[in-house]
């Protein structure tokens, strides 16, 4: 037997203070992805990037695909 579960938008002050948390984890969560993908990518040798179909230049775009 499948069950289907209904999610509403709350109208609640306190359940939209709530969504407004949860979008802001949402946003630093993808801030931090982004960081961590720089970082990594930032530390590669130009060959490393090359062999991946990257330049320099590609890594702020990469990064930032998801904000």
């Amino acid at each position: 037997m499948a069950y289907t579960i209904y999610r509403t938008r709350p109208t609640g002050l306190s359940s939209r203070a709530a969504l407004t948390v949860v979008d802001f984890v949402g946003r630093l969560s993808d801030w931090n992805d982004a960081r961590r993908t720089r970082n990594a990518l930032s530390r590669l040798s130009n060959h490393e990037l090359d062999d991946i179909g990257l330049s320099r230049g590609d890594i702020e775009r990469v990064a930032n695909r998801n904000l």
